[in-house]
């Protein structure tokens, strides 16, 4: 039954999360819906255990990371409070298989958007922008994944961290973008490389939150995707994130990735 394949790859899921182990994609390939709805369950399964959901996430909306990854869509996954991390925080690696991170712009909702009313706007619910780290770390071996495989896996959704806000400028769509290691950049890049124009990924988020069912609360953050390539997460170090005209966001790395191994 399709319910039984939801949960299995949603406890399968689970499981290399919580034990720091990758597993290899399920054996019978999971459908678009089907991955959505995986997801669906892990969230449930998170807010269960007490987690709540502040935000969602758009994922290979960079050029550059769709073909770093092998993929050609654009891909929505949620977040929660155990994924967050304050600017300047400590960052522990524990318990990530092989983590990576890329440098985003975030919004910030302001009110509800109802998903099922074409006539409410996600782009005039936004009241902030600001720059963003996220921290990405597949569960499955050799981060390689299909589309619906990374879909239920939460678009390897692992931690992130947002920079001061402000509101939004006149024009976001050519703003420069370097992520830093101690200083040193890693990589750089533009705000048009997500999907042209931050926006236009809002416009997405809201096409696809529509078909599937993805919760758009004021004061959520909306991670709009990776202006680069990830980058391999160093196991020590400060990594920053640079936004011309945002100013930047920084974690300080203190403990390297546990995992990597097999299961299945």
């Amino acid at each position: 039954m399709i319910t039984d394949r939801v949960d299995a790859v949603a406890e399968l899921l689970a499981g290399a999360e919580r034990d720091g182990i990758a597993v290899r994609q399920p054996e019978v390939p999971l459908s678009i819906d089907e991955a959505y709805a995986v997801q669906t369950r892990s969230l449930r399964g998170r807010e269960a255990r007490g987690e709540r959901q502040v935000g969602v996430k758009l994922g290979f909306t960079s050029r550059a990371k769709m073909a770093q990854m092998g993929i050609d869509d654009v891909i929505v996954g949620f977040l929660t409070d155990a994924h967050h991390v304050g600017d300047g925080g400590d960052l522990s690696l524990a318990g990530l298989i092989h983590p990576r991170v890329e440098p985003e712009v975030a919004f910030r909702l302001a009110r509800d958007v109802d998903t099922t009313d074409p006539a409410d706007d996600l782009v005039s619910a936004v009241d902030a922008v600001a720059p963003a780290l996220e921290i990405i770390d597949s569960r499955y071996r050799d981060f390689r994944f299909s589309l619906p495989a990374v879909i239920a896996d939460n678009t390897s959704a692992a931690r992130f961290a947002v920079g001061p806000w402000a509101p939004l400028p006149a024009d976001l769509g050519d703003l420069d973008v370097v992520l830093e290691v101690d200083g040193t950049a890693a990589a750089s890049g533009s705000t048009s490389a997500i999907l042209g124009h931050p926006l236009e990924a809002l416009r997405e988020l809201r096409r696809m939150a529509e078909r599937y069912g993805h919760r758009l609360r004021a004061g959520s953050v909306i991670l709009a995707g990776a202006a680069t390539a990830a980058v391999p997460m160093p196991t020590t170090g400060v990594v920053t994130a640079r936004v011309a005209g945002l100013g930047e966001v920084g974690v300080r790395v203190v403990g390297g990735a546990r995992g990597g191994g097999v299961d299945g």
